[in-house]
């Protein structure tokens, strides 16, 4: 009899385990669950939210909407947000089913990634907001630029668009710990090097160039009105 016991002591220790684990696997999937169908109910009021405050209008007139669909997405920034809510309420509730498992070391990782996504909304909605910004500044600097009389106002507005659009994407990767020092010392010694090319081609090698530049932009007039 004793042996019989001995032989049958694992499987009724398995069975104990079986029986303390199935109930936190039935939570486990019913947090899940549960957080699937909030994730869907977030995910649409995310795009009814954003749509109802005219957020798709920015980004579509910011170029963040073209930008996709050049690239072969056929969604807007809008539902980028949206799915963006979306896997955030599911990596919540995985989370908690992980953790009531007592798989801590999934958790830990998952936790990772759910801090992770909240900056990539933050650095989104910077690139909205930035590109939109950009986008106002070119069309006033293009409108004030020939409304004095000045030539190559597009080409004007669009360097002023481009200059504020690299410090709003340094900006945004900054946000995402992305690149970090390495980006932003790019980005300034390039930038120190087109400064510094124009600066030669102004004062050494183009000097007729840029005074022919200069007179287009800011014309002196005619000879009789100088006299």
């Amino acid at each position: 009899m004793n042996r019989i016991d001995m032989l049958l002591e694992p499987v009724r220790a398995f069975l104990v385990q079986v029986g303390q684990f199935l109930p936190k696997l039935a939570l486990a999937v019913l947090v899940v669950v549960a957080g699937w169908m909030l994730a869907k109910l977030a995910r649409l009021a995310v795009v009814k939210g954003l749509r109802a405050i005219n957020f798709h209008v920015l980004t579509e007139r910011a170029g963040m909407d073209g930008f996709l669909q050049q690239g072969g997405i056929q969604r807007d920034t809008t539902w980028i947000f949206a799915a963006l809510m979306y896997w955030l309420v599911i990596l919540a509730a995985l989370i908690i089913g992980f953790n009531s498992l007592g798989l801590t070391y999934v958790t830990d990782l998952l936790r990772q990634v759910v801090l992770f996504v909240p900056k990539v909304i933050v650095a989104l909605l910077i690139l909205a907001f930035g590109a939109y910004f950009a986008r106002f500044i070119c069309n006033t600097v293009i409108a004030y630029c020939r409304n004095i009389g000045i030539q190559d106002a597009d080409l004007l507005g669009k360097f002023a668009q481009y200059a504020i659009l690299g410090f709003v994407v340094l900006i945004a990767l900054e946000q995402i710990n992305v690149g970090g020092e390495i980006v932003r010392q790019s980005f300034l010694i390039i930038l120190a090097g087109i400064v510094f090319a124009l600066a030669l081609a102004f004062g050494i090698g183009g000097q007729k160039w840029a005074a022919e530049l200069l007179e287009r932009w800011w014309p002196r007039g005619t000879k009789e009105e100088r006299r």
